[in-house]
């Protein structure tokens, strides 16, 4: 079967590279699926769970948003933020939920409301897919049928 040459890139560094089986990304009109042969396109991304699948095995990551773009079997995906499930420090994305809670709630007349709603939504879906992570130990495994 043909596999996608998969990159994530930011601005620091190479986040992940690979030839993987299938790509699920969070599109802004809702999850797109990659697979090889994929017609050509060029899209945005909102902030949100990263899937990659390669025999057999799941990678999840979080995405802060960016741009995707799928040519000739390769996807490149350039992100301000990425990071691995298990980069992910959940005290961290508490505190930032906590904070950008705390604006939503306060609405003070300097802050922008859209900007605290974005921080809040990036903060959850780190927490969610750093929790699922720490509730399967070990490599992610799908079951073949």
């Amino acid at each position: 079967m043909p596999k996608l040459k998969f990159e994530i890139v930011t601005a620091e560094r190479m986040v992940y590279s690979d030839e993987v089986d299938v790509v699920i990304a969070p599109g802004v009109e809702g999850q797109l699926g990659i697979l090889p042969n994929h017609a050509s396109l060029l899209t945005m991304l909102q902030p949100g769970e990263l899937v990659v699948r390669k025999e057999g095995e799941e990678t999840e990551m979080f995405v802060s948003g960016g741009f995707l773009e799928v040519m000739q079997n390769r996807v490149t995906l350039l992100a301000d933020v990425a990071e691995r499930a298990e980069e992910i420090d959940i005290a961290r994305a508490e505190e930032a939920k906590r904070r950008a809670e705390e604006q939503i709630k306060e609405r003070l007349p300097e802050m922008d409301l859209a900007v605290a709603e974005a921080a809040l939504r990036r903060a959850l879906a780190r927490i969610k897919i750093a929790e699922r992570r720490k509730k399967r130990p070990g490599p992610p495994r799908i079951e073949r049928q």
